[in-house]
């Protein structure tokens, strides 16, 4: 079972970081394929694993076609 899903919409989004000042640029090309990859954050409501339904601070990479990977959360908001 994931350790949370994804609710609602992402809001407020952000880009952190992009191209060769993300740090694990080369494992994202070797595991995704080579794109445009950008880091960036936003605000979710998740449900995590034991039902909890919480809004969220979530961290993720993406890039033009080949979508979202690796999302994380970074801090629960009460």
């Amino acid at each position: 079972m994931p350790r949370f899903e994804i609710i609602g919409p992402i809001t407020e989004i952000e880009t952190i970081a992009f191209g060769n000042s993300i740090r694990v640029i080369a494992d994202l090309r070797r595991r995704y394929g080579h794109g445009n990859w950008r880091k960036r954050k936003g605000i979710a409501t998740v449900r995590l694993r034991d039902g909890t339904i919480r809004d969220a601070e979530v961290h993720w990479y993406e890039a033009h076609g080949i979508g979202r990977r690796r999302i994380k959360i970074k801090r629960l908001f009460k």
